[in-house]
């Protein structure tokens, strides 16, 4: 059967946490979009693995697959694998042959291009890891694929033929002095250079057998009776056709994504379970509205400096200090139509403890109308006003001991902000999230064991 993981709000909801918990009933972990610019933060016997490109499912020594709808960085995830061997673990990793590669030039552009964003209403916040970039070569055509660096020709007549775009670009409209100004970037730009590095990548490619047809190889392990998970990066509110445009990442983060970017049907995916992961507060690297943020006086920006140092809020990949804000249903709602959940995990319940008040943006008041739903415009969602609905804090407490206990020992404070959830999203609560450890997790049902 298939399981699908899916990000609920704006990314860093602490799905590598469950994709971690559940993968352990998963034969594999399959990544369907996104690049190294997405971080999963794992904590196994004490060790603590960011990964940015590696599924999380790799540290309990799953297969992982980076499916076609995923761009990559080669030098990423060789350094992670490499890492990870330098830890006692070795990762089973497989590439799909449709995916396609991010190149240096792809990188050097998107710092270029957020640069010049950076005064502008445009800045999106990008990691400048050159997803974007590489996702535009992508559509218009141009791009390299896994498939090509196995084929040396091949490889050769791609780079022939986007090099030189790449470099005019760089140069005639940006402005770069690639001989003595900005002469680190020259390799960037040089169609041998890069010939030879990412030749050699192919080849070891092929040393290793980490390249497959992905859609055919997850097929097959289907029809063997293999269960297969599959891991979205960032979230449904920065998906690039259902999230808050032009705020967005350059992908599908959300469920159908797990079909385009896998290579197996919505039939498959749709009758399997799809898991929404929730941070039970919000956050969000980069610009942008965010009605629910606590910056109005001193005290709400207090308050979003506790529980961002609470909630370890900066970025996996960038460590930049995320913004904080109070929960928001409407983005929930969105998020569990635009997806179809069967299901949410609940994470961070415990940052939330001890709080002297909670509340939730429960509705929006936009031009004298209450929604409950986000707007289809970034500019009418900057003008909601959140109608809040204020909770009952609820006290710290041994949250080692609720782990093993189970759901009850909550505090039942907690219980009634998760049923409020519940109810609102119109699906049951999987897993509380009370902990980085994988101990400190409450799961109440397994979605591998509902269908």
């Amino acid at each position: 059967m298939t399981v699908t993981i899916v990000g609920s709000q704006l990314g860093d909801e602490g799905k590598g946490a469950l994709v971690d918990i559940w993968g352990g009933d998963a034969n594999v972990v399959v990544r369907y979009q996104g690049g190294d610019n997405a971080g999963h933060t794992v904590v196994h016997d004490g060790t603590e693995y960011k990964l940015s490109l590696v599924p999380s499912g790799a540290i309990r020594g799953k297969t992982g697959v980076l499916g076609n709808g995923c761009v990559i960085n080669p030098r990423t995830l060789f350094s992670e694998i490499d890492d990870l061997r330098d830890c006692g673990v070795d990762p089973d990793v497989r590439l799909a042959r449709r995916a396609h590669v991010i190149l240096p030039f792809h990188r050097v552009l998107d710092g270029i291009e957020e640069e010049v964003k950076s005064d502008s209403d445009l800045d999106a916040g990008t990691t400048g890891r050159g997803i974007g970039p590489t996702y535009e070569d992508k559509a218009g055509r141009r791009g390299v694929r896994v498939g090509d660096l196995l084929d040396p020709d091949v490889l050769r007549e791609r780079l022939e033929y986007v090099v030189p775009q790449k470099r005019a670009l760089a140069t005639e409209v940006y402005g770069l002095d690639l001989v003595d100004e900005h002469a680190e970037y020259a390799e960037a730009f040089d169609i041998e250079a890069l010939f030879e590095e990412y030749s050699e990548i192919g080849r070891r490619l092929e040393r290793e057998e980490m390249t497959v047809n992905a859609g055919e190889f997850l097929a097959q392990l289907r029809e063997g009776g293999e269960n297969l998970l599959f891991e979205g990066a960032q979230g449904t509110s920065i998906d690039i056709d259902h999230g808050i445009y032009p705020y967005v990442t350059s992908s599908n983060p959300t469920a159908g994504g797990a079909c385009v970017g896998s290579g197996l049907g919505p039939s498959v995916i749709g009758r399997g379970e799809i898991v929404g992961v929730v941070k039970a507060y919000l956050s969000r690297v980069g610009t942008g509205p965010l009605p629910t943020e606590l910056d109005e006086d001193e005290n709400e920006e207090a308050l979003a400096d506790e529980i961002r140092e609470r909630g370890g809020e900066f970025g996996t990949v960038t460590g930049r200090p995320r913004r904080i804000g109070w929960l928001d249903m409407p983005m929930l709602r969105h998020a569990s139509r635009a997806n179809g959940f069967t299901g949410i995990g609940v994470n961070h319940v415990d940052v939330l403890a001890g709080l002297e008040e909670l509340k939730v943006g429960h509705a929006y008041e936009l031009d004298g109308e209450t929604v409950e739903t986000m707007p289809t415009t970034t500019e009418e969602w900057a003008r909601c006003e959140p109608v809040y609905r204020e909770f009952e804090p609820w006290p710290e407490a041994d949250w080692d001991a609720v782990a093993k206990e189970g759901y009850d020992a909550l505090p039942e404070a907690a219980c009634e902000y998760l049923s409020y959830l519940s109810e609102e999203v119109g699906v049951p609560v999987y897993a509380v999230g009370i902990g980085p450890n994988r101990g400190q997790t409450v799961v109440r049902e397994n979605p591998f064991d509902l269908v």
